[in-house]
């Protein structure tokens, strides 16, 4: 998936909403940009079902909801994102419309070539300034590798995991989440 931005002049939150609402493609929003969310590889949506399968199986009777990219999330009044899987424990919270989630616990991006960059920089900063959150995971899909940033107190440290073999806990949700079941059915 590469980034591109949509349009030039800065539009509000409100003509994003309009603007979103009416395409066919999902548009995430960035301080007045805009920015279409094109598609990915197999492999890409491939990971974003595993992942989504293999925590709804986990967290099922934990009070928790799994949702599998088509959900917008406010970062902030004038960030809004769709990350590719996300958690909410608890009581769902949202605005007066449900436009955009507001409490995940667990957000995951699937990482491409042309957007690790973002998604290591800007994004995975966007993410870790939403006070709910407590994990954040950068799932490659070119190999079984997973980066996890979890909530310490104000730090977020980061771990490395790799190799088919290898799981990476979630201390936060209680659970642990086995790269097999990830990349499962993936031809790396």
């Amino acid at each position: 998936m590469t980034i591109i931005r949509e349009r030039t002049d800065s539009m509000t939150v409100e003509d994003y909403f309009a603007f979103d609402e009416a395409s066919e493609i999902r548009h995430e929003y960035i301080d007045g940009e805009v920015y279409p969310m094109t598609g990915g590889t197999v492999n890409h949506g491939d990971i974003i079902m595993n992942a989504s399968f293999a925590l709804m199986r986990r967290l099922l009777d934990k009070g928790c909801r799994v949702y599998a990219g088509q959900v917008r999330h406010q970062i902030s009044l004038t960030r809004y994102l769709y990350p590719d899987v996300s958690v909410i424990c608890g009581a769902r919270e949202t605005d007066e419309r449900s436009l955009a989630l507001h409490n995940p616990v667990l957000v995951a991006e699937v990482t491409s070539p042309s957007t690790i960059n973002f998604d290591r920089g800007d994004k995975l900063d966007f993410y870790q300034s939403i006070e709910s959150l407590e994990v954040m995971l950068l799932v490659d899909q070119l190999r079984p590798f997973v980066e996890l940033y979890a909530r310490q107190g104000k730090r977020w440290l980061r771990s490395e995991y790799s190799g088919i073999a290898a799981s990476v806990p979630l201390s936060a949700l209680n659970i642990e989440l086995p790269l097999a079941e990830l990349y499962r059915g993936i031809e790396l």
